[in-house]
C-alpha cells in the first residue's frame, strides 16, 4: 500500500508542479504584495496630509499667531499626524457663510478669541476636532507660563514588556499566515479530486491499486506541493525583507528561538493541512457532482474560520481555560500551539501537542479512507456496469 501511495503521490505531484499553471499559482500571491509596495508611499502621503481635516482660523492677527505658534509647538512633540491642520481665513463674512461657499477649503472655522474660541461646522466634524482645538487653545493661552518639560532618555538593551508585545505579535502573524496557507492550499486537494472523479480516473485507479493508497497518495502529493509553494513564497519574502532592511538581526526572536520556531511552524502546518485535507477528501468522496462539493465545502471552511478566531482569541490569554481548550481541540491546536511557541520557551508541551495531533490525524485519515473506499466502490461498481452495458450493447 505504501509503495502504491508513493506512486500516486509522485504522479499527482509532478502533474501539478511541472505544469505551466503552477508558475502562475506561485506568482499569484506575490502580485498583491508588489502592488502594495508600489503604492505604499503614495498611500502614506495621502494618509499623512490630504486626509487630515483643515480648520480655518477667523481671528485677529495676534490671536491667530498665538494659535499657530501653539500648534507648531505641539506638532513638533506629538508628530504631524496628531493634530488637525490650521490656516488663516478672513474675518468676514461670517463663518457660516464662508463654509457655505463652493470654494471653501476648510472643514470648520474657529472664531472668537483664544480665551473663548467658537468652532463652527457640521456636528460630526465638531465632535472629531473639538478636543484637538481645545488643546491648541489651552497651549496658546498658557504660552508664557507653560514650559514643556524635557524628558531625559535612558536607553536599555532589553525591555520585558516590549519583548512580550513583540512575541505576541509574532504569534499572531504566525497564526494568520498558517491559517491562510492551510485554507489556500488544502482546497487544491478538493479540486484535484473533483477533476479526477469527473474524468472517472478514480474508478480506474481503484481497480489498479488499494483505495487506501489513493487517499494517502493524494494527501502526500498535495502536502509536498504545498511545501514547494511555501518555500518559494518564504524565500521571496525573506529576500525582499533583506533588500529593504539590509539585515534580519533587528527582528525580535520568539521565545523558543527562530530555528525551533520555524521547525515547529512546518510541523504544525503539516498537521493542520493534513487534518483539513482529510476532511476535504472525505467530503469530495461523498459528493456526486461539483455543485455538491462546493456546497459541502462551505460549512467546513466557515467552521475552520471559527476555529481560527477561537485560537486567535486564546493568544492573549495564555494559561486561561480558553487557551488550554484551544490547544487540546485538534483542529485549533496547531494554531494555538504556534502562538504558544512565540511566547513560552518550554518545549515539552509541543512534543505532547504533536503526538496528540498526529493521533487525530491518523484517526481522521482512517475515517476518511473508509468513507473514500465506500464511495469509490459504489461509484466504481456503477461505472463498470455502465461500461459493460455499453460494450455488449
Amino acid at each position: 500500500m505504501i509503495r502504491a501511495a508513493l506512486v500516486i503521490a509522485r504522479r499527482d505531484f509532478t502533474a501539478v508542479v511541472l505544469s505551466r499553471t503552477f508558475i502562475l499559482f506561485l506568482l499569484g500571491p506575490l502580485l498583491p504584495i508588489l502592488i502594495g509596495m508600489v503604492f505604499a508611499g503614495l498611500g502614506e502621503k495621502i494618509t499623512s496630509t490630504d486626509l487630515r481635516p483643515m480648520v480655518g482660523i477667523a481671528m485677529p492677527a495676534s490671536e491667530a499667531a498665538r494659535l499657530e505658534r501653539a500648534h507648531q509647538r505641539l506638532t513638533e512633540r506629538m508628530g504631524d499626524q496628531a493634530l488637525v491642520r490650521v490656516r488663516r481665513v478672513p474675518l468676514t463674512p461670517a463663518p457660516r457663510e464662508q463654509l457655505a461657499r463652493p470654494d471653501s477649503a476648510v472643514v470648520a472655522i474657529l472664531s472668537g478669541s483664544v480665551a473663548h474660541p467658537i468652532l463652527t461646522g457640521k456636528p460630526d466634524d465638531l465632535d472629531k476636532m473639538q478636543g484637538d482645538l481645545s488643546l491648541i487653545a489651552s497651549a496658546a493661552q498658557a504660552e508664557h507660563t507653560l514650559r514643556l518639560v524635557r524628558v531625559e532618555r535612558q536607553e536599555v538593551a532589553t525591555s520585558l514588556g516590549a519583548q512580550a508585545q513583540a512575541r505576541l505579535l509574532i504569534g499572531r502573524v504566525a497564526q494568520v499566515v498558517m491559517f491562510f496557507l492551510t485554507i489556500l492550499l488544502a482546497g487544491m486537494i478538493l479540486s484535484n479530486l473533483v477533476e479526477e472523479k469527473t474524468n472517472k480516473i478514480i474508478e480506474i485507479l481503484a481497480a489498479a491499486v488499494p483505495i487506501d493508497a489513493i487517499f494517502l497518495g493524494k494527501l502526500m502529493a498535495m502536502l509536498a506541493m504545498s511545501f514547494v509553494g511555501i518555500a518559494f513564497w518564504g524565500g521571496t519574502a525573506f529576500a525582499i525583507f533583506l533588500a529593504l532592511h539590509g539585515s534580519a538581526s533587528g527582528l525580535p526572536a520568539p521565545a523558543v528561538g527562530w530555528p525551533i520556531f520555524l521547525i515547529l511552524a512546518v510541523l504544525y502546518f503539516a498537521m493542520a493541512y493534513t487534518l483539513l485535507g482529510s476532511l476535504f477528501l472525505g467530503i469530495g468522496a461523498q459528493a456526486a457532482t461539483v455543485r455538491e462539493v462546493q456546497t459541502l465545502n462551505m460549512p467546513v471552511t466557515m467552521g475552520q474560520m471559527l476555529i481560527f478566531f477561537f485560537a486567535s482569541y486564546a493568544v492573549d490569554h495564555m494559561g486561561s481555560p480558553a487557551e488550554v481548550a484551544a490547544t487540546i481541540f485538534p483542529f485549533s491546536s496547531p494554531f494555538a500551539m504556534i502562538a504558544r511557541a512565540a511566547q513560552d520557551d518550554a518545549l515539552w508541551p509541543h512534543l505532547l501537542a504533536l503526538v496528540w495531533q498526529a493521533a487525530f490525524v491518523a484517526l481522521i485519515i482512517r475515517v476518511g479512507v473508509l468513507l473514500f473506499r465506500r464511495h469509490v466502490m459504489q461509484s466504481g461498481g456503477r461505472w463498470w456496469k455502465n461500461l459493460f452495458r455499453n460494450t455488449t450493447g
